[in-house]
């Protein structure tokens, strides 16, 4: 054990568990679009409202993994498409998501909650290597986990290192907190009169390639039995979300 644990052992306490939550383990997935607001890069407003939305839910003694993806700074899809090489792309998408990891933990840590970065590339000067062992410890102790660099190895997105990291430290469920309401039956953009869905089974979110999730992912937490939940990160979403209260869609099981 590290000094810095040791010393995090004595001056921390995890939050004593409300008796209302519905979720007491969670893989939060934010995207970088998310974190960047309208303007893109990183805008600190948005990230101080996020900050202070998870510190509401550190409270109510909900273990949260983090996985943040790096779209507002550098996309590995865009990058190829213009002409870099694929695999190279891909790795410096992957060191946006640590840029985005790194402010989010500076802004959590300013509101009282306790955070460890840990990265699926090295970086010891800045981050933790990912230990999964390491990673349910730290949660036990109430710490915020925010698992950076994707799953390490291109061609693979954000969206499937949360499948993979939430079956990994054994979470209740999948949040993705995005830019839409929830999923819906078509495209809201093209069709004013697209109807959200509150409810869809895991083969009609894969077969209709619904957009706010890769099909290698959604397919993971088919195979595995891990709902997700899609909804907007809105003030107060997050943990209504965790509270169980119904907002965005519930994507699980066999019926449509």
């Amino acid at each position: 054990m590290s000094s810095d644990d040791r010393q995090a052992d004595f001056t921390v306490s995890p939050p004593a568990l409300h008796p209302g939550l519905r979720y007491k383990r969670i893989l939060l997935k934010l995207s970088g679009e998310a974190l960047g607001g309208a303007q893109g890069g990183l805008d600190p407003d948005v990230l101080r409202e996020t900050a202070s939305e998870l510190a509401g839910v550190y409270r109510l003694g909900v273990q949260v993994g983090i996985v943040v993806g790096g779209g507002n700074i550098f996309r590995g899809l865009k990058g190829a498409a213009a002409g870099m090489d694929r695999t190279q792309s891909d790795y410096m998408g992957m060191l946006a998501t640590v840029m985005n990891a790194l402010a989010l933990q500076d802004g959590l840590e300013k509101v009282g909650v306790p955070t460890r970065v840990q990265t699926a590339i090295e970086i010891r000067q800045m981050a933790e290597p990912y230990i999964r062992r390491r990673a349910m410890r730290h949660l036990e102790k109430g710490r915020f986990v925010i698992f950076a660099a994707g799953t390490g190895n291109p061609f693979f997105s954000t969206d499937t290192a949360a499948a993979l990291r939430a079956m990994e430290i054994g979470a209740e469920g999948v949040f993705k907190a995005t830019k839409v309401e929830g999923v819906y039956d078509r495209d809201p953009v093209k069709f004013p009169d697209a109807r959200m869905v509150s409810t869809m089974s895991y083969d009609r979110f894969i077969s209709e390639r619904i957009g706010v999730m890769d099909s290698t992912a959604a397919t993971m937490c088919r195979d595995n039995g891990m709902p997700i939940r899609v909804f907007k990160l809105a003030p107060g979403n997050i943990t209504r979300a965790v509270m169980g209260e119904a907002i965005g869609t519930t994507v699980g099981g066999s019926s449509a």
